[in-house]
């Protein structure tokens, strides 16, 4: 007699529902540890991707994209000419918010050093790279924009000529990808009154001072582009990309940089962490908490439902104990109900995951490893949660079978 296919076959209602949850909770528990795999892979595409050996930034900033950082575009000039140094970039990134065919649009904007950087690195399922110099855009396929799409941004319209796939920011953001000139219009355009206003106030205070008294030309200047001012700097950029020679050192050149009074740089290294141990760090603690407790539940839920089956079957086990059955055999069956119970809500699990995963907004991403992690866990609990049946089946006396 196999006391396991017994109850299943008497309580078959009550075994599948408990089968269903605890898969649905095992579900759970897969789609954390994806979404988790999902967030770092998604805080790191840019940085995993273009290309850079080390990144320069703002002076004691975290930048480009855990802290805002601001450096002048001529500073590849300068790097340029540090020994090791094979190629230095402009590259911007921001996040903007706008309407597009009647709904809210969040873009993660990225420029890129065109012509040097037309981004033939990403991962385009459809479409080119950037080009030419202006008004031209690729974007990743989760901001639902087309092919030719043309999306108005500023002053200006951009059309989409390439699509990617996976390549959003840390928040779930899509990314976009225009040239660094591109993605400065973008970041710094103002309205034309307050472009206006701004001319009025600089040629309001060159006239009180003396240099615009004696000087009248120059008002006319101060009211003019900012662009023609020679004392007004061009827009500034998030970074300076530094790809290096096969044979320098890595730590020699950052050393050579650093001591600049201006910049900090980090390495690709360096940026993987400072995302990873600090932009998403509370929200991937919070994932693995999450994920703990489900396991407990999970667990809880199991001791449970074995201890009540284990109730049920109080006169079969005293019987069986009365025909001189050992306890290793009742052991033995209980336990087999439990791995039963917790072999059929994973592959439940793992089923729905499938087909359910795709269909959320983040990336959900299962490795292999977070599969036979699960199987693990799976395992474990059943095993632990077969001991509280176990405990009440070893105190069941032979002659409660007469009672």
């Amino acid at each position: 007699m196999n006391l396991a296919a017994h109850d299943i076959r008497h309580n078959l209602g009550r075994f599948v529902l408990t089968a269903v949850g605890i898969g649905l909770l095992l579900m759970i528990v897969l789609g954390m540890s994806g979404i988790y795999r999902g967030m770092i892979d998604d805080a790191l595409v840019v940085a995993d991707h273009i290309g850079a050996d080390l990144w320069v930034v703002q002076k004691n900033t975290r930048g480009p994209f855990a802290e805002i950082s601001r450096v002048p575009a001529n500073l590849e000039d300068r790097l340029r000419a540090v020994p090791g140094v094979v190629s230095a970039r402009s590259f911007v990134s921001h996040t903007i918010q706008r309407e597009q065919a009647g709904r809210p649009l969040r873009i993660a904007v990225q420029g890129l050093a065109w012509p040097e950087d037309k981004g033939q690195w990403l991962p385009l399922v459809a479409g080119r790279p950037l080009g030419q110099a202006h008004y031209e855009m690729i974007a990743d396929r989760s901001l639902g924009l087309a092919i030719g799409a043309v999306v108005p941004l500023g002053k200006d319209r951009y059309t989409v000529v390439g699509l990617t796939k996976g390549m959003v920011s840390s928040g779930g953001d899509g990314l976009a990808f225009f040239t660094v000139r591109d993605a400065q219009a973008v970041q710094f355009d103002l309205p034309g009154e307050a472009v206006r206003l701004e001319r009025a106030a600089r040629r309001a205070r060159l006239a009180q001072i003396d240099l615009g008294r004696a000087s009248p030309i120059l008002l006319d200047r101060a009211s003019g582009a900012s662009a023609d001012i020679p004392a007004l700097g061009p827009p500034m950029v998030s970074a300076i990309l530094v790809r290096l020679a096969p044979d320098a050192n890595p730590a020699q050149v950052a050393a050579t940089i650093s001591g600049w009074p201006d910049v900090s740089v980090h390495s690709a290294a360096g940026q993987r962490e400072l995302m990873v141990m600090g932009m998403i760090d509370k929200a991937r603690r919070q994932l693995g908490l999450f994920r703990v407790l489900l396991v407990i539940i999970s667990t809880i839920i199991m001791a449970l439902i074995l201890y009540t089956l284990t109730l049920d079957k109080v006169h079969d086990i005293a019987l069986l104990k009365l025909m001189g059955a050992r306890n290793g055999m009742i052991v033995g069956l209980i336990l087999q109900q439990a791995l039963l119970l917790g072999t059929i809500g994973y592959g439940i699990a793992v089923l729905l995951g499938d087909w359910i995963f795709p269909k959320f907004p983040r990336r959900v991403l299962i490795a292999p490893e977070d599969l036979w992690a699960l199987a693990a866990v799976v395992l474990a609990i059943s095993v632990l949660s077969s001991l509280l049946g176990i405990w009440k089946a070893m105190r069941v006396e032979p002659n409660k079978v007469l009672a």
